[in-house]
């Protein structure tokens, strides 16, 4: 008889040893860069007009939503919330820990299960230990789900932050609610039936809602469990459980007896954004940037820029010719041509009229991209690709790129973390909250209540 994953995951969630230090140390990082990237996300035309849509919905205002003066229920909260952090594709990206699992395709983690976490913390008014410890279980889950499923979930066009995202938001909002077994095996179920998300909507307002509808379809599975709603208690497994339906199948191997062995916010880590784009232009960008202020390079000196990578990075960034800041999250060209052109690529520059520009478009149009079979065949656990720039004069500057700031290979510093936050959150809050929120994030586990650090993210 095939072990199961569902009493594997269940299991997992209602252990109640704390975390180790190191885990706990990483996740407040993953922490501090989550709610940064709401706080940013929250001034997006998308999460404005879903702000719009849940006002005029009603509802108990129970849940803060971040970056805005009103609060919601705690299912519409953890909706705006999550789509919030994943609005500008700033938030972090799960790693690969083998050659077949597709690096950068497979979950944004932090974002539903904090989401998720946040709103559900509030209702209860759990401390910062309590809110820390719910995280690093749903990250955890997310992550090992996202590793066991088959890979085709993905490549067959499913959206992972949308699909297995929800299993960590619901992960998350049952360890604050003190979810019994019987109760969480109903609300994984649940979830097994509300989670979806395809990759057509990419470049669309649509991508970041599937964050969102992962934090939101997490608290309602465990809402309704509280309540006795019912569902299968084996919804991961079997024939008809979702690894199979939605996921052509599961590896067991990769969770079973993995689930906090080692943790995955230890290894393989996961990837904190330096771009507010997708993951898997990263490395291409930051080793461009690299060769442009070493060769102190100008727009004038470039013929041409040429990247040459395999279709697992080629055919997700798929805008050639992008139109809008949406869609110049997946365009290299996009990507490439903001380096060149400012030595930075960062929310103020992923905008519809910077993408417009005269100077953009030109220099856009000196970004060619190419597959190469070689590229591809050297393995999909990292994203590799090679970055060429030709001079006019014809010399060729030639580097591989598989990493980027902000992978364990590369971590960001205390430093860099807290530039990030602040550039995020200084969209919506004023200097002194913004202070005053980042060094009770960096300090939660001594917070004695959620509300404290909730009422400080609110414009």
């Amino acid at each position: 008889m095939s072990p199961s994953i569902t009493t594997e995951v269940v299991d997992f969630i209602l252990k109640k040893n704390p975390s180790p230090t190191a885990v706990k140390t990483k996740a407040v990082d993953h922490i501090i860069d989550g709610i940064a990237v709401m706080l940013a996300g929250s001034r997006t035309e998308c999460v404005k007009k879903l702000e719009n849509y849940i006002c005029e919905k009603g509802g108990v205002p129970s849940s803060t939503i971040v970056g805005f003066k009103i609060k919601s229920c705690p299912s519409d909260a953890a909706l705006v919330n999550g789509t919030s952090g994943h609005a500008d594709d700033y938030d972090d990206t799960q790693l690969s820990s083998s050659p077949d699992r597709i690096y950068g395709l497979l979950t944004h983690p932090t974002v539903p299960v904090l989401a998720s976490a946040l709103a559900t913390g509030e209702t209860v008014d759990c401390s910062g230990r309590e809110l820390l410890e719910a995280f690093i279980v749903g990250f955890e889950v997310e992550c090992k789900l996202a590793e066991a499923i088959k890979p085709e979930h993905y490549t067959q066009g499913f959206h992972t932050t949308g699909t297995i995202g929800a299993f960590g938001a619901a992960a998350a909002s049952s360890r604050l609610l003190g979810l019994d077994e019987e109760e969480l095996r109903f609300a994984l179920g649940m979830t097994a039936s509300m989670s979806s998300g395809i990759r057509v909507n990419f470049g669309t307002m649509t991508k970041p809602l599937h964050a969102g509808m992962a934090a939101s379809n997490g608290v309602v599975a465990c809402m309704l469990a509280k309540k006795g709603y019912t569902a299968d208690r084996e919804s991961l497994d079997g024939r008809w459980g979702f690894m199979n339906v939605l996921g052509h199948g599961v590896d067991p191997e990769k969770l079973i007896g993995k689930l906090g062995n080692p943790y995955a916010l230890l290894y393989p880590g996961a990837s904190i954004k330096m771009y507010p784009c997708g993951s898997l232009g990263q490395p291409s960008m930051d080793t461009f940037l690299e060769i442009v202020v070493e060769d102190d390079l100008k727009p004038k000196d470039v013929q041409e820029i040429r990247l040459r990578a395999g279709p697992n990075i080629l055919e997700p960034l798929r805008y050639t010719s992008p139109i809008n800041g949406l869609q110049a999250k997946f365009s290299l060209q996009f990507g490439l041509a903001s380096i060149l052109l400012n030595r930075r690529a960062g929310l103020r520059e992923y905008t519809t009229e910077v993408v417009n520009s005269k100077d953009v478009q030109e220099v856009m149009a000196k970004v060619k991209t190419h597959l190469d079979p070689e590229v591809a065949r050297m393995g999909k656990e990292k994203m590799r690709s090679i970055v060429e720039v030709e001079l006019h004069g014809g010399r060729v500057i030639r580097r591989v790129a598989d990493t980027a700031r902000g992978t364990p290979e590369k971590p960001l510093t205390i430093g860099e973390l807290d530039a990030k936050f602040r550039e995020c959150a200084s969209f919506v809050l004023e200097n002194d909250k913004l202070e005053k929120a980042a060094e009770m994030i960096r300090f939660l586990e001594d917070l004695s209540s959620i509300n404290k650090l909730t009422s400080l993210l609110k414009h």
